[in-house]
């Protein structure tokens, strides 16, 4: 109501691409639409029938009605998104809780107790703090940090495929040429990485050779396969590694093989996904924005100690430069700090 048309616009657009948060948080001020969204975006489990909930497990909830028939209600767990966004629903209701059709079971992953939860609820203050807020920039406080206010999860897939070649087909396997037993320490029998294990930055996650020609081999390989003979296997290591810069905990495998009856492009015989999720917490030169177009980037994560205060002491959480308000004519950001 008290926005300018533009602002009101960019807000609603910031709204759809908001990342989904760890710990969602309902607004303080509210439109009074939350609950309508969250119910009508499918994010959230909604109850089947009137009863009582009977069981209710991090992946499932059932619910009994009168007649004692159970109806299961199935949670998504920690499921790949666009962009590698995170999906997970997690159960707001207690077992022995009545239940009427309709009533909210399980929260979505931008939703708290059935409302959309798009942010976090944080102490604002309008104010210059030696001009690290130029320019529409934001300061955090690096309590939001520690309590991990603005944390999310991400889901990354990394799949490789074994072929036919020209000089044979390739190989799953742990035996893989120069590779220590320590770089192995995290693969099964088939040279797979376990569902659960921590990777980092170039660890293998699946252990692949490919045949190698004779075309190929360095002079020193030639005169140890004279002195040898046969003996050196004519491989190269042609593993899935965990790219530059990423990590996390593997919390998915899945194989796919031609013998198993599997549907796969031609001349591919086998195919293993892996899917690992990592925590990122929020960090400067990330881009936080408010309901009112109200965005900017962070500039600086200043400690606790370092935060204006109010006159109780307590420090604020988020500072936003004052010059990029009047301008833009978003008055509903500074009367949401007054009701919130």
């Amino acid at each position: 109501e008290h926005d300018d048309a533009n602002r009101a616009l960019m807000g609603s657009n910031m709204q759809r691409q908001a990342v989904p948060l760890l710990k969602p948080e309902k607004p303080l001020v509210g439109t009074g639409m939350e609950m309508r969204v969250a119910r009508d975006s499918g994010q959230v489990i909604m109850s089947k029938i009137d009863g009582v909930v009977t069981s209710v497990t991090g992946d499932k909830i059932i619910v009994t009605n009168e007649d004692g028939e159970k109806f299961d209600h199935s949670l998504i767990k920690f499921h790949r998104s666009n962009q590698g966004t995170c999906i997970n629903q997690r159960p707001i209701v207690d077992k022995g809780t009545t239940v009427q059709t309709g009533d909210v079971l399980a929260d979505g992953s931008s939703t708290d107790n059935g409302e959309l939860a798009l942010g976090q609820n944080v102490l604002v203050a309008f104010m210059t703090w030696e001009g690290y807020n130029f320019e529409d920039a934001i300061i955090l406080s690096s309590r939001l940090i520690k309590e991990d206010k603005f944390t999310s999860v991400h889901i990354e897939k990394h799949e490789v495929e074994a072929r036919d070649t020209k000089l044979g087909p390739e190989e799953i396997t742990r035996d893989i040429p120069n590779i220590g037993e320590d770089s192995l320490r995290n693969l099964d029998e088939e040279g797979i990485i376990r569902v659960g294990a921590e990777v980092s930055n170039r660890d293998i996650l699946v252990g692949k050779i490919t045949p190698k020609g004779e075309t190929e081999l360095s002079a020193e390989e030639k005169l140890l396969r004279a002195i040898f003979g046969e003996k050196a296997r004519d491989v190269k290591d042609s593993s899935l590694y965990v790219p530059h810069g990423q990590g996390g905990k593997v919390i998915d495998v899945k194989i796919l093989d031609r013998n198993n009856g599997d549907d796969l492009s031609p001349g591919v015989n086998k195919l293993v996904r892996v899917w690992i999720a990592h925590t990122r917490k929020i960090t400067e030169g990330d881009k936080m924005a408010g309901r009112h177009g109200n965005k900017g980037v962070i500039a600086k994560i200043l400690p606790e100690e370092d935060m204006p205060f109010l006159p109780d002491g307590t420090p604020v959480d988020i500072i936003l430069n004052p010059i990029g308000v009047p301008s833009r004519m978003n008055l509903g950001q500074v009367l949401e700090t007054h009701l919130g």
